[in-house]
């Protein structure tokens, strides 16, 4: 991968200081997609890269903060399998561009579901996130706001709307919407409309990743389908482009 201009900007110290930072991250997520979150150990990471413990601390002060940085590494990496997928259905009708979305997404947990696990669950005891992540997973959503606002409302999601509306007018996720819904529009709607698109897609995507499915019979891609796609008909969501 060619450098970028923020590299290219970096002092030699710092690019080898993030460069060390990577290093560590690829090590801790082959730790965790062999043995699960128990397995991450900073010593054991230390050893694997030739370090001492105290040394890698001079890189992630705990490994809470190791932990938060992959999780904001898997909501940026899945935030660009949205955008990508976003991309490449623009032609498309919205109804086909939420499912794309959809599917995108499950394709993008099943790829690695070591990650996808660390952004769903709790990835340990006691880690509690902090509230940047919270962005990250804005991130990911976005997209599914802009196509849910080309919808109308849903009668029968009027309670959810009351609940969701304090939410939308909180300055910083208000900011956010309005990348995604247009000037002129309640942005309201399509809030509660992706809140109940990411509750389903999350739903089937993490009985899949758990193998809770198996034996069932059943594709759970079918079953992303016509869960999306009993939301898109809720919303009337467009069938022809």
């Amino acid at each position: 991968m060619p450098p970028t201009a923020a590299d290219t900007a970096q002092t030699p110290r710092q690019r080898y200081r993030a460069q060390v930072q990577q290093e560590i991250k690829r090590a801790a997520l082959a730790q965790i997609a062999a043995g699960g979150i128990e397995a991450l150990s900073i010593n054991a990471i230390a050893k694997t890269l030739g370090m001492s413990g105290p040394a890698l601390y001079k890189y992630f002060r705990n490994r809470d903060d190791l932990l938060t940085a992959l999780i904001s590494d898997g909501y940026e990496d899945a935030a660009e399998a949205i955008r990508t997928a976003a991309h490449r259905a623009a032609d498309r009708s919205p109804r086909e561009r939420l499912l794309a979305l959809a599917h995108a997404y499950r394709d993008w947990a099943l790829a690695q579901p070591h990650r996808y696990l660390l952004l769903a669950g709790t990835p340990a005891t006691a880690y509690e996130a902090p509230a940047h992540t919270t962005e990250s997973a804005r991130a990911v959503m976005g997209p599914f706001v802009a196509v849910l606002a080309e919808g109308r409302p849903w009668p029968a999601a009027e309670p959810l709307y009351e609940e969701v509306r304090a939410w939308a007018a909180a300055p910083p996720v208000a900011a956010w919407a309005a990348a995604y819904v247009p000037a002129a529009a309640d942005p309201v709607p399509a809030l509660a409309a992706s809140v109940l698109a990411w509750s389903r897609m999350h739903g089937i995507v993490s009985l899949e990743v758990q193998g809770s499915f198996q034996g069932m019979g059943h594709d759970p891609r079918t079953l992303l389908t016509l869960e999306m796609g009993t939301l898109a008909d809720a919303v009337g969501l467009a069938v022809g482009a």
